[in-house]
């Protein structure tokens, strides 16, 4: 008798120590199952995908992308990044054109870079001895410190960032650029840091307030929709989790 209740306890306590190690991996397996666990480069999450955002770069092939010559890119992405700089032409955009929308992506530049990010890109033809910038609002993307018309988180030559909160060189930064009717607006890093209102623009090559700017264009009534494109200016920059939410009107 005593010989089968040692052997009982035994097993018993064999039981145990199994039930302990499985309980002991639950939490782990808890862990991968909430929310922001499944985020990953260049895909959606579930939530995202049903407040209806919609992927622009796959971290794989350039498929919707072409040079703002309307000719397929120089070469591919570089680890799940979108490298403009000698991709072709004066930048890469996506080959459909958007009009209101929230527009995100991560970046990071390379020392003395000079990039940005174009919206509103009406056409693709340059007009005669302008480059196709002229034809779309660029937020400036630069290896710089200050906050003024040319530096990161500017409408480039139109309004300037409340303060350039763009992180050191070779760290990843996040861009938020809202596009809706007259108004465009900047969140770089969660942080607003510009608001233009095109209706203000009235003039050719002059500001809201008067000063000269050098755009012949009257923004107030430049079309509001257009190309999203990314600008090669002669220095490396990485894009990637390019992704937009087109709004209602």
């Amino acid at each position: 008798m005593g010989r089968k209740k040692r052997k009982g306890d035994a097993i018993m306590k064999k039981q145990s120590i199994m039930l302990s190690l499985v309980l002991a991996a639950l939490p782990s397996v808890v862990v991968l199952s909430v929310p922001g666990a499944e985020k990953q480069d260049n895909q959606l999450t579930s939530s995202e995908k049903r407040d209806g955002w919609i992927l622009l770069f796959d971290g794989k092939t350039l498929d919707g992308w072409m040079t703002s010559a309307e000719k397929p890119p120089l070469k591919g992405p570089e680890d799940g990044s979108i490298n403009p700089h000698k991709a072709g032409h004066y930048m890469l955009v996506h080959t459909q054109k958007w009009s209101d929308y929230i527009l995100q992506m991560d970046f990071k530049i390379s020392p003395k870079c000079n990039s940005g990010v174009f919206v509103r890109t009406s056409t693709l033809k340059p007009r005669p001895n302008k480059d196709v910038g002229y034809n779309g609002i660029e937020i400036a993307i630069d290896d710089t410190h200050e906050a003024g018309f040319v530096d990161t988180g500017a409408f480039y030559d139109l309004a300037k960032p409340t303060r350039n909160a763009m992180k050191p060189v070779g760290e990843w930064n996040h861009l938020e650029v809202t596009s809706r009717g007259p108004i465009l607006q900047v969140v770089l890093n969660g942080e607003k840091v510009n608001h233009i209102d095109l209706d203000q623009f009235t003039e050719k090559n002059k500001r809201p307030d008067g000063t000269p700017h050098k755009f012949d264009v009257v923004y107030k009534e430049h079309p509001r929709d257009g190309y999203i494109g990314l600008q090669d200016h002669g220095a490396d920059c990485w894009y990637k989790n390019i992704k937009i939410k087109p709004l209602k009107p």
